[in-house]
């Protein structure tokens, strides 16, 4: 935005609101499958969330230093350009991309798993073809969300999407109502630790502070950029709490019984039960456009197909129907977390943020506290990867 010369703030982004933006790109779908990722790993897992929590504030805090080195970098594909040239800026624009596409798939198996919750026994007769209740639903969202990304403009979709923050506070109160007066307890023991787990817990832990794409979005649309890492502390801190209590709230409500989203766990036909099921629902419906938006702009620049209107619905129309046919292929909603988590989250969030500023600030130069802490977390990032991609996969395999 225009300023004067003078001027000692520009104009932007306060820093309530900013903290309110930062805290809403890192709440989202994660908060379901915590629980679930709190029993695969055991109560000493916790550490895990802790640690990852650690991680990715400090490489989101790499990631400004790289801005702050040079004033033409606005994005995180920019970044990786900065560091590795045109090479940096396609692989980091691919993991960014793909995580997307990811997650919005994932909104799919969320929105027809909860779906046949509430609709139990629901099937579909179409033209004869008779369709489950979970996939019929997902073909349902998918005709839903369709319109929802043909529009050009989406400020009301972002206006509404920032329920995100919302959303997670109204359903840990109607978990936490299910515990207390629907008659579900605090009685699950658990398990200590369960080192099988420990690949899928990490992999879906790193997916929950998955927001580093956003983050120079942010930055860059704050008044007061100083304050950006009180910012970042605050919105690590305040989604860190949100998902611990929430992880041991579910596990204690139902241990090793939990399935891969607490609301799928919650007692049926219980008022806190819709709440929380309608609330989860209306979350994806909101997100879906504005995640799959980035997506069809890079294709449309690429094929330079952004002034013809048609090409442009087009594009969108198959981006949607390609994650309806992978959700309905693979319905396994922690397992393609996971998988996100593992191949994507631990790319974007770890690996990429530690690299990019090693070269950009050629700090590997130089034994220091940075370059030492850039290299064991290249190292956690890889070893999570690796067998966080390698176990999901597993499971999915195993699940077919």
């Amino acid at each position: 935005m225009d300023h004067m010369p003078n001027s000692p703030q520009k104009s932007g982004t306060t820093f309530f609101r900013t903290c309110f933006n930062g805290v809403n790109a890192l709440s989202g779908v994660g908060i379901l499958s915590i629980p679930y990722a709190l029993a695969q790993g055991g109560w000493v897992s916790l550490v895990l969330l802790l640690l990852l929590a650690v991680i990715c504030y400090y490489t989101g805090l790499l990631l400004q230093k790289c801005m702050d080195s040079n004033s033409l970098v606005k994005t995180y594909p920019d970044i990786g350009e900065l560091a590795f040239g045109q090479k940096g800026r396609i692989i980091v624009a691919t993991a960014m991309y793909l995580e997307l596409y990811f997650a919005a798939i994932n909104f799919l198996i969320l929105e027809g798993d909860n779906m046949e919750k509430l609709f139990q026994k629901t099937e579909f007769n179409i033209a004869g073809l008779k369709i489950g209740g979970k996939q019929g639903f997902v073909l349902i969202t998918s005709l839903v969300v369709l319109p929802t990304t043909w529009l050009r403009s989406l400020s009301m979709l972002a206006y509404m999407a920032l329920g995100g923050v919302l959303a997670s506070l109204i359903l840990m109160i109607a978990v936490l109502w299910a515990a207390m007066f629907n008659g579900v307890g605090f009685h699950a023991k658990g398990i200590a630790f369960n080192w099988k787990g420990i690949p899928t817990a990490a992999s879906l832990y790193a997916f929950c502070f998955s927001g580093h794409s956003v983050f120079p979005t942010i930055y860059n649309s704050m008044q007061n950029p100083t304050k950006f890492s009180k910012v970042l502390l605050y919105c690590f801190a305040v989604c860190t709490l949100n998902y611990a209590f929430m992880a041991v709230v579910g596990y204690l409500m139902y241990g090793q019984d939990i399935k891969s989203q607490i609301t799928l766990n919650l007692p049926n036909g219980k008022l806190s039960t819709n709440i929380a099921i309608y609330t989860t629902l209306i979350n994806p419906l909101m997100k879906y456009a504005l995640i799959v938006m980035p997506i069809s702009n890079a294709i449309e620049e690429w094929f330079q197909f952004s002034k013809f209107r048609l090409f442009s619905i087009l594009i969108r129309t198959i981006l949607v129907i390609s994650t309806t046919v992978v959700a309905l292929s693979v319905p396994f909603f922690a397992e393609v977390v996971a998988l996100t988590g593992s191949l994507l989250s631990s790319s974007a969030t770890m690996v990429l943020p530690c690299l990019c500023y090693l070269k950009i600030t050629k700090t590997y130069k130089t034994l220091g506290f940075h370059s030492i802490a850039c290299v064991l977390i290249v190292v956690i990032g890889v070893l999570i990867a690796i067998f966080g991609t390698y176990s999901s996969l597993r499971n999915i395999a195993e699940s077919l």
